[in-house]
This record gives C-alpha cells, sequence and structure tokens, in this order.
C-alpha cells in the first residue's frame, strides 16, 4: 500500500511539474526554468513509471535511457540553433514512433492473450489501432520534415494530378483495415495490422510532400500535436495516467500553436496542408516590374552614421541571421547603440526563422534581454516613430505586398510594418527571394537601402564603424 502511495504522488509531482513548466515556457524570461521544471518531471514520470515493473526487464529499460540521454546531450550540444527545427522534426517524430512502437507490441501481447481465452475491452481494442495509426503519420511525416528543413530534399512542394484522391483513398484503405483489425483481433493473422501501419507511414510521407518550406513552422506544430495525440492514446492502453495527461498536454498546446501559427499568416489550416505553397530555400530570384530597377545599395559607414545617429532603432531578425550565426553580433551591435544613447528594439513575427519561437530562442542564446523583444501586435505602431528599421534576413513577413498586392499568394498575412519607418535598411546576401519564393517590393520603397553581405560579416562592420564615429 505505502508503495502505491508512493507512485501515486510522484505522477502527481510529476502532472504539476509538467503544468508548471508548460506555464513559464509562455515568455522568454523564464522559458528556461520551465524547460527545467519539465525536465525534473519527466526523471519522476520515468522513476514511477519503472516502479510497477519489480524489476522485470530492467537491464532493457537503462540500457534505453543512457542510449537516449547520450543521444539528447549530443545533440543539444552539437546542432547548431539554425538547426534546431529539423532537431524538433527529428525528436518529434521519434515521439510518434515510439507511440505506434508501443502500440504494435501491445497489439501483439494481446493478440497473444486473446489466443488464451482472455477477452480485450473495446477502449483498448480502439486505442491500439489509432495510437498506431497516428503515430506511424507523425513519425513519417516528421522525417520528410527533417529532409526538407536541412535541405537534403527541395523544399519545393512536391505535387501532381489527382494527389489530395489518391491520398483519401490512402486514408480510406487504412480506415478498413482499422476496423478490420479492431473487429478481428486474436482471430486473423497480424498481416491487417501490418499493412494498416505500414500504409499510415506511406500517408505521413504523402500528407507533408505537398506542404511547401514556407509552411513548415505550421508543419511542424501539427506533426507535434499529432505525436502528442498518439502518446495520449497510448496511456488508454497502457492504463497510465502519466502517458494521457502528458500526451494531452502536447496535443493541446501543439493544436493551440497551430492555430495561433495559421492566423499569423492569415491562412486557413486546409490551405496549409492543400495550397502546396512556399517555393522553399529562395530558388527563385525576387523580381519585380521587370527587374527590381529601384534598388539602392548602400555601404557600411553609411549605415553605421544612420544608426549612431537615430533616436529608436528596430532590429527585425529573420533567418537569414540565424543562418550567419549573426545573434551575438547583433545584440554587441545593439549595446553600441545604446552608447551613443539610440533605444535598441527587436521586433519578433510570429512566423519568422523556420519553427515557432525560432528568433526568440536564438536572441536568447545571445542575452538579448526580454525586455527590448517585442511581438508584432506590440512593436507595429512603433515603426511610424522609428528612424531606422534594421532587417537582418527577413523577407516575407516584412513583405508589404501582405498588405497592398491583392495577388500575392501571401496577400492578407499580417506582417512587421517596417515600411513605415523613416528609414530601413536590409542585410542580405543577394537579390534572391526568401522562402516563400516571392517577391519583395519593399526593396523598391524610397526609403529603402541594401547592405549586401554575409550578415555577420555585415553587421562586425557595423560595429566597427559605430564605435569610430
Amino acid at each position: 500500500m505505502t508503495t502505491f502511495i508512493l507512485l501515486r504522488l510522484a505522477e502527481l509531482a510529476a502532472i504539476v511539474l509538467f503544468f508548471l513548466g508548460l506555464h513559464f515556457l509562455s515568455s522568454p524570461a523564464t522559458a528556461r526554468f520551465g524547460n527545467r521544471l519539465a525536465a525534473v518531471g519527466m526523471l519522476i514520470a520515468i522513476v514511477a513509471a519503472l516502479g510497477p515493473s519489480q524489476g522485470i526487464g530492467w537491464w532493457a529499460i537503462l540500457i534505453g535511457i543512457v542510449a537516449g540521454t547520450a543521444i539528447g546531450l549530443i545533440s543539444a550540444i552539437k546542432v547548431k540553433m539554425t538547426a534546431m527545427p529539423q532537431m524538433v522534426a527529428l525528436f518529434n517524430g521519434a515521439g510518434g514512433g515510439a507511440a505506434a512502437c508501443v502500440s504494435t507490441t501491445q497489439y501483439l501481447l494481446w493478440e497473444r492473450a486473446h489466443n488464451a481465452g482472455v477477452r480485450l475491452d473495446v477502449l483498448t481494442d480502439v486505442s491500439l489501432v489509432i495510437s498506431a495509426i497516428i503515430g506511424a503519420v507523425s513519425a513519417a511525416g516528421s522525417v520528410i520534415a527533417f529532409l526538407k528543413l536541412q535541405e537534403l530534399m527541395s523544399g519545393r512542394p512536391v505535387t501532381y494530378r489527382g494527389q489530395q484522391i489518391v491520398n483519401g483513398l490512402v486514408a480510406l484503405a487504412i480506415a478498413g483495415l482499422a476496423a478490420w483489425v479492431m473487429i478481428t483481433l486474436g482471430v486473423e493473422p497480424t498481416w491487417a495490422y501490418g499493412a494498416m501501419v505500414a500504409l499510415a507511414l506511406v500517408l505521413g510521407v504523402m500528407f507533408v510532400l505537398p506542404i511547401g518550406g514556407a509552411d513548415m513552422p505550421v508543419v511542424i506544430s501539427l506533426l507535434n500535436s499529432f505525436t502528442g495525440l498518439a502518446v495520449a492514446i497510448t496511456g488508454f492502453e497502457l492504463r497510465d495516467n502519466l502517458l494521457i495527461i502528458a500526451g494531452t498536454l502536447v496535443g493541446a498546446s501543439g493544436t493551440m500553436l497551430t492555430i495561433l501559427m495559421g492566423r499569423a499568416m492569415n491562412r486557413p489550416l486546409r490551405n496549409v496542408l492543400f495550397g502546396a505553397f512556399g517555393a522553399g530555400g529562395g530558388l527563385e530570384v525576387a523580381t519585380s516590374k521587370g527587374g527590381q530597377q529601384n534598388i539602392r545599395s548602400v555601404s557600411v559607414d553609411d549605415v553605421a552614421v544612420m544608426l549612431a545617429y537615430a533616436h529608436q532603432v528596430i532590429i527585425v531578425p529573420g533567418y537569414g541571421m540565424a543562418v550567419a550565426q549573426a545573434q551575438h553580433s547583433v545584440r554587441e551591435l545593439a549595446d553600441q547603440l545604446e552608447k551613443h544613447g539610440v533605444t535598441v528594439k527587436y521586433a519578433i513575427h510570429p512566423v519568422a526563422g523556420r519553427m515557432p519561437g525560432h528568433m526568440n530562442v536564438l536572441l536568447a542564446e545571445a542575452n538579448v534581454p526580454y525586455n527590448q523583444l517585442y511581438d508584432m501586435d506590440d512593436i507595429n505602431p512603433e515603426f511610424a516613430r522609428t528612424d531606422v528599421a534594421l532587417v537582418i534576413g527577413a523577407n516575407d513577413v516584412t513583405n508589404p505586398a501582405a498588405r497592398n498586392v491583392a495577388s500575392s499568394p501571401i496577400y492578407g498575412m499580417p506582417i512587421l510594418d517596417v515600411d513605415k519607418a523613416a528609414s530601413v535598411v536590409v542585410l542580405k546576401r543577394s537579390m534572391r527571394s526568401g522562402f516563400a519564393g516571392i517577391e519583395n517590393p519593399l526593396y523598391e520603397e524610397p526609403q529603402t537601402a541594401m547592405l549586401f553581405g554575409d550578415a555577420k560579416a555585415s553587421v562586425d562592420g557595423l560595429i566597427s564603424a559605430v564605435k569610430a564615429l
């Protein structure tokens, strides 16, 4: 009885820590603390899960824990911040795959028990099938998302005629096999279950292939919610309250984030999943009015003077800053400007980068003060009274075509109002387009100047030039 009470208290403590961790993750100022709380909760959850096993299979479990810990630590140390979206996608796929594997193991165990005369309740029967399907879809889809983000395959939408019909037929086949498996558990051989999981993996691949690179933040969030749902359903199979609650938290938060990402892009989820939007990787030259003839290029010294004698500067970070690993240099530039009496703020768009919160994570790594980070709704009114908006590798989230060009694919998407600043300086390597692969008329505006080159090298040059003033 004492052991039972201790295990229940441990589960309760883990659940409370999960909730607190999620709460503190809502703010950059408390995110690290929240992450630590959630990690402690997970450690308690693992210990609580091992309690009822009475030592059976501990060696295998210990090997898994050691291997998983090693992979996690090496990934955390070695993976660059620019590759964080890929790692999130891959780890998310591992979670979905784990749920599918647990369901498969449970299916085989319950099939054997059924043959021995043990009857399976309906809840477990349904949970086994649904968890395996959702987990397999999430695992395969996450792998494709990883390959696209890592540029091991094209980030462009992969489409063909009748694609949605084919996807629908595969989904119907999965549903039919699922019904057959639930009805005939322990009677028919396992080929139907294997075919169901295999088709779910195929559907996961086909599900993500037609989604373009510009929509990857939404896809990562959606697949994360799939994994959480699969884990929660697995909890019903194992009668594990921790899995049910933890999976529900992940699934619910992932779903909410997916909805918020869609709103930030002003695109309904159906359009993200079936719209095949996003060229991916800036493969097309951003041209306008016959080739963007009105581009004004400036030097580092010119920009340094503009920044040093400004009253307020708003820095707009984008994926280009992440690729160049320029976040530390950006913070140093801001420090130098503040020594000149300049007010510096950072404008963070919800879908800047390649995953939700990407820019917040990069700037937090560089120890940028949290009170200088502003969300889109809070910072947009500030642009009209800003002397210089410094755009570092951000393209699509600053594109005024979203407001002015009805034919643009991003028309209606909320953007950062950088074009309302007195002066705009854009740091880019070249005139290639952003991740969505569409033109940006901001670059032709009279108040806009382009500083071409690697973002880190350009910012380092600005630091030296500002110091010399």
